[in-house]
Formats: structure tokens, sequence, C-alpha cells
């Protein structure tokens, strides 16, 4: 939980300068002052970072080119709509990410690894489309309807799909993880159990849950 709990912090800090262009724009409707603002607040990201000497990822500095790339295009076009494309792009990247098998693997604790990996690479499939299905989504509501209807789409749409998939692919792993323990010899279970690390003991909760 705490590995996807980070996961998803770092996902907002690189979508910040894109959060902080839009909260702008929809308070002043000014693209140059929205556009600057987020470019600003990416570049410090930057800095801040290479002033305590923490790596930089490369997500970070493919965020703030995109936040510069699409700001200059904002201001050239006065279209603050090629702003909105930046979380297309990170969505895209981590979606193709999470076509890697497994990934969730390491996110998850031992039992689940041992009982259902068939399981989680599953969800991780899950994940994957869920994220580039959100950056077709983005993208069509970006170039077909105005910042504000964006803004209230992909809030919506954003939070509501990420919730759901959380929770479902949870359930999904607990319970055949659950099922198959459940399943399973006494000492077949034992064995999986104590080579995961679970208190043997656990192995009776298994049973009764």
């Amino acid at each position: 939980m705490n590995d996807f709990l980070k996961a998803a912090r770092a996902l907002l800090l690189d979508l910040a300068s894109t959060i902080i262009f839009l909260i702008l724009f929809l308070l002043t409707h000014n693209a140059i002052l929205s556009v600057a603002a987020g470019v600003a607040f990416g570049t410090i990201q930057i800095a801040i970072q290479l002033i305590r000497r923490k790596p930089v990822e490369i997500m970070e500095w493919l965020s703030l080119f995109l936040v510069i790339a699409a700001g200059t295009a904002t201001i050239l076009t006065d279209d603050p709509r090629f702003v909105l494309f930046k979380p297309s792009v990170i969505y895209a990247i981590i979606g193709v990410v999470m076509l890697k098998p497994g990934w969730l693997l390491r996110y998850l604790p031992a039992i689940a690894r041992e009982a259902a990996p068939d399981v989680i690479i599953v969800v991780g499939y899950a994940w994957a489309a869920l994220m580039l299905i959100t950056a077709a989504v983005n993208a069509l509501v970006a170039i077909e309807y105005s910042v504000e209807t964006w803004a209230i789409v992909m809030l919506i749409f954003g939070i509501a799909t990420k919730v759901v998939a959380f929770i479902a692919g949870f359930l999904a792993i607990r319970l055949t993880a659950r099922r198959r323990l459940r399943a399973m010899a006494a000492e077949k279970r034992e064995a999986l159990l104590t080579s995961a690390g679970v208190h043997p003991q656990a192995s009776l909760r298994a049973k009764s849950a």
C-alpha cells in the first residue's frame, strides 16, 4: 500500500504544474499568466532536486519539457488546450510501462505474490489498459471541448475510474488468495505461509475468513 501511495504521489507531483495552470486559468482566464506559473513551478521542482543533489527521474524531465513545449504553443496560438495534452502523454507512458508482466508484484505482500501471481499480472494489465484509455479520453476531451468542460470531465472520470480500479483489483487479489489458501492441504498451506514470512497461525485465520 505504501509503495502504491508513493507512486500516486509521484504522479500527482508530475501533474502539479498542469493542475496549477488549470486552477489559475479557471480563476483568471489569462493563458499567459497560467502557463508562466505552470512552467515556473515545473522548473522550480527540478531546481530544488538538483540543489539537494537528488536524482531527477526521466518522467520529471519529460514533464518539465512538456510544460515548456505546451506552454510555448499555448502562448503563440492563444489556445490553452495545448497544456491539457500533457496528462495524456504521461498517462500513455505509464500505461506502456505497466504493460510489463508482473509490474504490480513488488507492490504487494509476499503472501499475495505466492498465492495469486496470475491474478496480480491480470490486474496489472487492467491498470495499463485504464491508463491508456484515460490518455485517449483526456486527448479527446481536450480537443473537442472547453477547458472548463475538460476540468469537470477529467476530474470525475480520472478519480472515479482509478478508485474503482484500485478497489476491484485489491478485492480480486485478496479474495483469490484467501480462496486458494483455504483450498490447500494444511501442510502445503503452512509451507506457503512460512515461505512468505507469515506466522503459521495465519493459516487458521485464512481458514476461518
